[in-house]
Formats: C-alpha cells, structure tokens, sequence
C-alpha cells in the first residue's frame, strides 16, 4: 500500500506521475486522501491497465476515474477545510445548547450518550454511578412525592450512568435535593421549559 500525506503546493502538483508508478512495487494499491492535485489521474490509470497498480483509492470523484476497474472513489469529507470547521464549530454550539436546555448529550468522549425527545415541559438530567438501584432510587424519589414519570431513559458507559427523566409536573427544589442526596448521585439538573412542546 502506498498512502499520500501531503498538502497540494506547486512543489507536490503532479507527485504522482508515471515515473513515479512505475518506482511502486508491483501490485500495490495507491490511497489517495490528500489532495486531488497531487496524482496524475492519466499516470493512474496507465499502471492500472499495465496492471503494476492493483488498485486506486481516494475521495476525489472525477468523470475521468468512475467506472474504471480496480478506481474506488469515495465522497471526500474535507474535514481540514473552512467550511468543514465552521460545521463544526456548528455543530458544537448546537451540542452545547441542547446539553444546557435538553440534556441531551451526542458526541461525547467522557459522557454515556443520550438524546430523547421531549414529551414534557418538565425534565430532570442526572448523572450518577453506574451501579444497581440508582433508577429505581429515582423512580420512587418521584413517586413518594406524587409525581408522575411520563419518560424515562438511562444509558451508562464505564462507571458513569446518565438519566433523563420527563415528569408531568414540576419537580420541587426539595425533591431534586432529595435526589441530589442519594449515594452515587454526582448531579441533578432541573430542565424545565418555558413552554410545552
């Protein structure tokens, strides 16, 4: 396998050429996922039809390589590009914003991931010890104060589990202290909406 890590300059435009097919090893497959520039597509396809190249591989669709045997094409996902990081920073302030107003978590490295659409205009987040009983600690915190679970979701990863819970009422202060209270709790949000969905 050859792989490309090189930025597309003047002095790396046309890189791959038939001189330099020809140095690869017989058989080896090319991977592309540089720049476009930076392979002669007609040197390519040359050592592909003389068979010293087994295969091309890249993410720069050109009318030149589709349909060509042994040319994958993938779509390329431009992750070092402006418009790429702009999505990004996009994508990390709408994340943030529906952590802080939902607690819904997506994309996250230290975090159990979990999303779940709203059913109420009343929702508690709670982050706690992955370890037995803590639903149901919660679940009859809750119900031993009168308020009804419309739903509930939990999901765990490592030692940390996290919880969303809609309920059909607003969950008092001193509930969610309560809550807050329970051994292997680490945190309790209350998420209340201004309006009901």
């Amino acid at each position: 396998f050859v792989t490309l890590h090189v930025p597309l300059l003047d002095a790396t435009r046309g890189l791959i050429n038939e001189a330099r097919v020809q140095t690869m090893k017989t058989g080896s497959v090319l991977l592309n996922f540089s720049r476009e520039g930076i392979v002669n597509n007609d040197a390519v396809l040359a050592g592909l039809q003389a068979k010293h190249l087994r295969a091309y591989v890249c993410d720069f669709p050109s009318a030149k390589l589709q349909g060509q045997a042994h040319v994958v094409t993938l779509p390329h996902l431009g992750a070092s590009t402006e418009e790429a990081e702009e999505n990004c920073a996009v994508m990390v302030v709408d994340q943030v914003r529906e952590y802080l107003e939902h607690g819904n978590i997506t994309n996250t490295v230290n975090f159990p991931m979990l999303t779940m659409p709203r059913e109420s205009a009343f929702r508690l987040a709670v982050a706690n010890a992955n370890v037995p009983n803590m639903l149901g600690q919660i679940s009859t915190t809750l119900a031993e104060a009168g308020i009804n679970i419309r739903t509930m979701m939990n999901k765990s990863r490592g030692e940390m589990a996290y919880t969303l819970v809609d309920t059909d009422t607003s969950v008092p202060d001193a509930i969610i202290a309560q809550i807050a209270a329970i051994p292997g709790v680490l945190m309790v949000r209350n998420l209340p909406l201004k309006e009901v969905p």
